[in-house]
């Protein structure tokens, strides 16, 4: 998802930076996979037009908690699941899917009109790894908490919104048609996009299915052609000769459908539950504007009651009425401000996905297409040699 501005506009960052990703062996930590970032940029703020830094994946984790904490009501770009499995998580392919999604990752926040004004983006794009490590570890409150435990917050956030959006909870919440027309689409989209995602997992393992059968079908055909006749053998050997190299084909095709066509299914769906998160907390702005509401009622209440009996609490209790009046002002302020910033990324996220996955859906199509034809075309080739070895009616 990444802009297309000019780098000769006032001010460019988002297209420049790109991601990289290196192996590096630690005896202790046995193997670590280190992301380079190579940034440039003509923006002011920064020490200069270019620079390159190394980056851990639990920067890239320091980055989204402290945007999505600062930033409410902006849906905050999601990233890639840490992989669990180490015989798969430093193969070339899951390197290569890692870097496009951290790619992607930082690029959406360096394009956005907000985020890419970030102080947090600014450290991440430019500290030393010395200065980048501190700022990990000076944390406190969520920042403090271990990936795992951030990890089962955003699974009890999108659990809270699903029993809410289901019915299964009914705390005070916004009366809204459209609010709640949005939550629905969020919800239905997410189940469309993950059902989406796991057909086309099937797509992709079905290819590679497919080549590994041809390949093994071709090696087997070729030693039934050393079995043979001169000619025979020629046209065995043509036969598996031809099987092998459309099982390259299908190979290529599987890794382009992986890359281009599931990974950003799946980064979607992952995009979704950022979103589902933002949900969540428009809801509990909602909730504490609510309840302080509510709770100055009751102070009015109590101070008209003090004030009729000429209390010598009045003044006191005017105070805290002021100072509930201050605290209910900026709730108010800070749920409109969710709602705003809500309604205006909803149509970017909408305007994007657009874009992305009808991209996605483009690449999927002519993939298949020029794969069928190649195949076609191979097989077309095959048959003037197979029909002089037939015999003839």
């Amino acid at each position: 998802m990444h802009c297309l501005e000019s780098p000769l506009s006032p001010f460019y960052l988002e297209r420049l930076i790109s991601v990289f990703i290196r192996k590096k062996r630690n005896i202790v930590q046995n193997t670590l996979m280190l992301q380079i970032i190579s940034m440039q940029t003509n923006f002011p703020e920064y020490q200069g037009p270019e620079k390159i830094v190394i980056r851990r994946y639990s920067d890239f984790v320091w980055l989204r908690d402290r945007l999505f904490e600062k930033y409410k009501g902006i849906f905050i770009p999601p990233l890639p699941e840490k992989s669990a499995v180490e015989k798969f998580r430093f193969s070339a392919e899951f390197i290569e899917m890692r870097r496009q999604a951290l790619d992607i990752f930082v690029n959406r926040i360096a394009s956005h009109p907000e985020l890419q004004k970030s102080d947090d983006l600014r450290t991440f794009l430019q500290a030393e790894e010395e200065t980048m490590e501190r700022a990990r570890f000076q944390e406190t409150g969520i920042f403090k908490k271990k990936p795992a435990d951030l990890m089962q917050i955003f699974k009890d956030v999108q659990s809270k919104v699903s029993d809410v959006v289901l019915g299964k909870e009914k705390p005070v919440e916004e009366s809204n048609p459209e609010y709640e027309k949005l939550k629905h689409y969020i919800f239905e989209l997410e189940d469309h996009l993950a059902e989406a995602q796991k057909h086309a997992f099937r797509l992709v393992k079905r290819h590679r299915e497919l080549g590994q059968s041809l390949s093994d079908f071709g090696k087997a055909v070729k030693l039934l052609g050393a079995c043979e006749g001169k000619s025979l053998g020629k046209v065995f050997s043509d036969l598996g000769t031809k099987s092998e190299s459309l099982s390259v084909k299908l190979q290529k095709e599987a890794h382009n459908l992986l890359m281009n066509f599931e990974e950003p299914l799946k980064d979607y769906v992952r995009a979704v539950q950022s979103i589902k998160a933002t949900i969540a907390e428009r809801a509990n702005a909602f909730k504490q504007q609510y309840e302080l509401a509510e709770t100055i009622k009751l102070k009015e209440i109590n101070l008209d009651k003090l004030m009729l009996i000429r209390s010598d609490k009045v003044g006191e209790t005017e105070i805290e009425y002021k100072e509930l009046k201050a605290d209910s002002e900026e709730a108010s302020q800070r749920f409109e401000g969710i709602v705003r910033l809500m309604n205006e990324e909803i149509v970017r996220f909408q305007e994007q996905k657009t874009l992305d996955i009808g991209l996605a859906f483009h690449n999927f199509a002519k993939g298949q297409a020029q794969l069928a034809n190649e195949i076609a075309d191979a097989w077309r080739g095959l048959l003037p040699k197979l029909e002089a070895c037939s015999p003839r009616t």
